[in-house]
């Protein structure tokens, strides 16, 4: 089972992370004296909405983390310093209206029964999946969904570190099953937790 530490910002956005048979999840809420210990973990999560200045204050905690062999995963863009070897860029000088997404990379088949037209929702004239700009990522790193400009929207750098880092930019992602999407974005997010539970127990994925 993958032991998981979520991030709370105190305000809300990781109810829906609840454990269950594949992963087993505890919280942390952001205090002045912010300073987790990882140490027990498997994964690192960081919802939409959490607070980057306190991720910033722990990045060499990230660092040894994921040099560990552990995993970060990020959904809130804004990692520009605290996450090594990828940068959120804001960017919004294409209207996003005219957002869509595309598969680019996908060997570990993270997008299986995921629907990406639930990703290219419009409404008020917005669209994108809230993806207010996109990640400069290093070479050899996965981008597994590019936008309408070749801009990497969702990322699996597995290059950088030991570990592996699952990013988004800007977009919440989790088990919202419970809010009648079960083929996007909630789907996306087991998938990926899948393929974490399967790097555990498969010694040639831990050395790809």
């Amino acid at each position: 089972m993958i032991q998981a530490l979520v991030v709370s910002n105190g305000i809300g956005g990781v109810t829906y992370y609840k454990s269950n048979e594949i992963v087993r999840y505890d919280v942390v809420e952001v205090t002045r004296d912010f300073d987790p210990d990882l140490t027990p973990y498997d994964l690192l999560v960081v919802p939409n909405g959490s607070d980057h200045v306190a991720m910033l204050k722990i990045r060499d905690k990230v660092r040894a983390f994921l040099d560990a062999g552990k995993v970060v995963m990020c959904f809130d863009g804004w990692f520009t310093n605290w996450l090594p070897g990828n940068r959120w860029i804001h960017d919004n000088t294409k209207a996003t209206k005219d957002v869509r997404h595309f598969i680019k990379t996908d060997r570990y088949r993270l997008l299986e029964g995921v629907d990406l037209k639930k990703f290219d929702h419009e409404k008020h004239g917005m669209s994108g999946w809230w993806a207010c700009g996109y990640i400069e990522c290093p070479p050899g790193a996965d981008v597994v969904v590019e936008d309408t400009w070749n801009r990497p929207l969702v990322v699996l750098d597995e290059v950088t570190t030991n570990g592996v880092m699952f990013l988004t930019a800007s977009g919440p992602l989790g088990d919202f099953t419970f809010y009648g999407d079960p083929d996007g974005i909630s789907r996306l997010y087991k998938n990926a937790l899948r393929h974490i539970a399967r790097r555990q127990s498969t010694p040639q994925l831990q050395a790809a």
